[in-house]
């Protein structure tokens, strides 16, 4: 079996992607379990495609090894597509889920919720040492709500309710909203792109 190290040291996020990989023989671990350095990968790309394969790359070159990113954010319509890459340090640097979503509201408080249009959208980014990249990307629309709903999730998720649904992410249980998440989506397209390699 082979062995993917994973440029996250998210458990909840290596075990989504492990259970589609492992279905095609491939293992994902953790940069930390691989004995990668600590050091960070600087997320200075424009889009979540550039950053993902930028922290793709610099794990299989320090590796040699097949490696795996991932880069997610929100995207709000109104807003022209911010936070976007930015979605993690929306409220600077040092900032908390809270922060972020407190600054996402008050930048929307006086548009109406027929107009709060958003997407998540995830980019996960496979690179071999032979140089070949595969790339799948996910997204989930839905709408911003004007207050916080719910326990679960992080991030953004008590904002946002996908299409279809009267509930936040963070009201959905773990298994609903891994079923329709930008997330979701990108792994299921990776999945059939490792499929197309393998056959």
């Amino acid at each position: 079996m082979d062995t993917i190290i994973a440029a996250s040291r998210n458990q909840h996020k290596i075990a989504e992607i492990d259970a589609i990989t492992r279905e095609l023989g491939l293992r994902v671990i953790s940069r930390d379990e691989a004995g990668v350095p600590k050091v960070e990968i600087e997320e200075d790309g424009v889009t979540f495609e550039e950053n993902s394969l930028k922290k793709a790359r610099a794990i299989m070159e320090m590796t040699g090894k097949i490696a795996i990113a991932d880069d997610s954010g929100l995207e709000v319509e109104c807003l022209g597509g911010a936070p976007g890459v930015y979605s993690a340090r929306f409220a600077g640097e040092e900032c908390s889920d809270r922060k972020n979503n407190d600054k996402l509201l008050a930048l929307m408080e006086d548009v109406p919720y027929k107009d709060r249009h958003a997407r998540f959208v995830c980019v996960i980014t496979m690179v071999y040492p032979d140089g070949k990249t595969l790339v799948a990307r996910g997204e989930c629309y839905g709408h911003i709500l004007p207050e916080p709903a719910g326990e679960n999730g992080f991030g953004y998720d008590p904002l946002f309710v996908p299409d279809g649904y009267q509930r936040t992410f963070a009201q959905l249980s773990p298994e609903e909203k891994n079923s329709i998440s930008h997330r979701a989506m990108a792994l299921k397209k990776l999945k059939a792109l490792l499929m197309e390699r393998e056959s």
